[in-house]
């Protein structure tokens, strides 16, 4: 955009005479006489401008979460925004003495600016009556200080000469003291008083003070805009707003639509959303009933450009990977600052900072072995993020479009390389390589909910009796358990709303990375980006659909025979612990006492 403004204002300064005029510094003069005795035309001239001017305002919805009227967070942003930006000096002027753009008639003189001859006129009669009452004044006490006795005519000097100058002192004062008001009294501040009035909150005039307010600024920059002769326009970026509650979101898309209700609003909003949890959030508003219903359609009613960001190129991602590898210095930094010696090393008198830093609590060999250590985990680190960047590898193209999600990867692959490191370290054995720990990570971050499932069907099998192959294939044990999954779907939609593309996962695991059982539990000890209680929810539901429902009870005329021997032990039975309970415990669950153990 401000390319684009830059561009614009080289091609009109090749076809019009005037420059645009400043605001700042020596142009806040000559702004401060056209505001106060000069009225703005809007002219075809005017309308003919194709420069234009940004002024951008950030807005973070989550700044305003704790206020019952986020709306009015946003509005109070935008007037403060624009007060910054062209000083609280002008626009309180023009709050004072300023006056609205007019439109230029039919036949008129293509002039921009028209004298104001009544502010003139005031101007100078507030000053002649000062001048006259001040001379008057002087008149009726030189005389008295001559020795020369006024008499009456002496009385009626001063008294008109005192009320001349009292009124034009006063009107130029009140002049005075409302410009001050409103340079120390902001737009913001009238807003925050409107609100925190409950009484006043819950008027209709309410909001209709704050259009009031809203009117006066879009006027204001009008004027700028004829000021400076070029277009103005005032870009808000509307973020944070899919994280606050479904009220809150709906106070600022109405504050949105007050803002452009005029056609002349000289605003620009960008919403940086998830449109898919903005419509959620709408339908579950309970003041939108009927109006919002369907969240996508109020949306389409609402923004005037949908513009979702495309999915990111091959160069692009590879870039963005790039710069989140080298983010990550710190291992490479810990490095250097290891072989630099605190400068204070044999002073005692240094703080005690100082010192303790200096002091050496590991011998000199365990410092080397130390140190060999640190050198090699920085090496496989360095090979493992050297892979998920790398053009000739294909590991990128499971990273999904996200610049956090990246971020995250790039973050979790030094903590599980250094893991994996310590664990081959204590078993005295090569395990996984770096390549196939940062594919893990990847795995993890992408499928959560399938990879949990995996391992928590080789657990479950673990615990039966039956140890897995170690050589099996991941995408093996999935394909044998897909079914059950299937039907927990409905008990699992939430989590498995985490996992990405259906079909990537299954070229991850069947071709491109073929983990092995083996594999995957020794870097499950190693893994810290998937979430554990996934799996124990997952347990839990299998656990509940394995058990059987109970066997229906036998007629009394077929257990006759049988009975008898145990009449005494059903008669003595609990209500909760009848015939049914008793026949169905296994023989093998009697202990030494004959009794039968009661079942889980």
């Amino acid at each position: 955009m401000q390319q684009e403004a830059l561009q614009r204002e080289t091609e009109e300064l090749l076809h019009v005479q005037g420059r645009p005029r400043p605001v700042h510094g020596w142009g806040v003069p000559q702004l401060l006489w056209y505001l106060v005795f000069l009225q703005p035309i809007i002219t075809e001239l005017h309308l003919r401008r194709r420069n234009v001017q940004f002024l951008f305002i950030r807005f973070s919805a989550w700044q305003y979460e704790g206020t019952d009227k986020l709306w009015a967070g946003l509005v109070t942003t935008l007037c403060e925004g624009i007060r910054r930006h062209y000083g609280a000096l002008p626009f309180s002027v023009y709050s004072v003495l300023g006056n609205k753009p007019s439109t230029a008639t039919t036949g008129c003189c293509e002039r921009e600016w028209h004298c104001r001859r009544r502010v003139c006129l005031a101007l100078l009669a507030l000053l002649a009556a000062l001048c006259l009452g001040v001379g008057l004044l002087y008149l009726s006490l030189g005389g008295h200080g001559s020795g020369v006795h006024g008499g009456p005519s002496g009385s009626v000097l001063k008294v008109f000469g005192g009320a001349a100058t009292t009124l034009s002192g006063s009107g130029l004062l009140m002049a005075v003291y409302s410009v001050g008001k409103h340079v120390f009294v902001s737009q913001r501040k009238k807003i925050e008083r409107l609100v925190s009035r409950e009484k006043f909150g819950s008027q209709l005039g309410f909001m209709c003070e704050v259009k009031k307010e809203v009117e006066l600024l879009t006027d204001f920059l009008c004027f700028l805009e004829i000021y400076q002769r070029r277009r103005l326009r005032v870009v808000l970026e509307v973020t944070g707003l899919d994280t606050c509650y479904p009220e809150r979101v709906v106070g600022v898309l109405n504050a949105i639509n007050t803002l452009l209700s005029d056609s002349h609003a000289p605003f620009i909003f960008i919403l940086v959303v998830d449109p898919s949890i903005l419509a959620a959030c709408l339908e579950s508003a309970g003041n939108m009933k009927g109006t919002a219903d369907n969240g996508y359609l109020f949306l389409n009613r609402t923004v005037t450009l949908p513009f979702s960001v495309p999915i990111m190129g091959r160069r692009t991602k590879l870039q963005f990977l790039h710069d989140a590898v080298r983010s990550r210095d710190d291992l490479l930094f810990r490095e250097l600052t290891h072989k630099l010696r605190w400068p204070g090393d044999g002073d005692q008198g240094g703080d005690e900072g100082a010192q303790l830093l200096a002091v050496e609590t590991q011998p000199a060999g365990s410092e080397r072995a130390q140190g060999r250590i640190d050198a090699e985990a920085a090496r496989r680190i360095q090979e493992a993020l050297l892979c998920l960047h790398d053009e000739r590898d294909c590991l990128y193209e499971y990273v999904p479009d996200n610049v956090v999600s990246m971020r995250r990867i790039v973050n979790t692959v030094p903590i599980t390389v250094r893991l994996l490191q310590q664990q081959q370290q204590q078993a005295g054995r090569a395990g996984p390589t770096p390549r196939q720990a940062v594919a893990w990570v990847v795995l993890a971050n992408q499928w959560p909910c399938r990879l949990s499932w995996v391992l928590q069907c080789l657990e479950d099998r673990q615990q039966a009796g039956g140890a897995p192959d170690g050589r099996a294939r991941l995408w093996d044990v999935f394909c044998d358990n897909s079914r059950e999954l299937h039907t927990m779907t409905k008990a699992l939609q939430n989590v498995l709303d985490l996992d990405g593309d259906p079909e990537l996962f299954e070229r991850f695991l069947g071709a491109d990375f073929p983990f092995t059982v083996a594999e995957a539990q020794s870097l499950l000890r190693c893994t810290v980006n998937l979430d554990h209680s996934i799996r124990r929810r997952m347990g839990l539901i299998r656990a509940v659909s394995a058990l059987k429902p109970p066997s229906p009870p036998k007629s009394p005329a077929r257990d006759a025979p049988h009975a008898a021997p145990g009449a005494g032990n059903a008669a003595g039975a609990s209500p909760g612990h009848g015939a049914g309970h008793t026949s169905g415990a296994h023989p093998r669950d009697r202990t030494h006492g004959g009794k039968p153990r009661p079942m889980s």
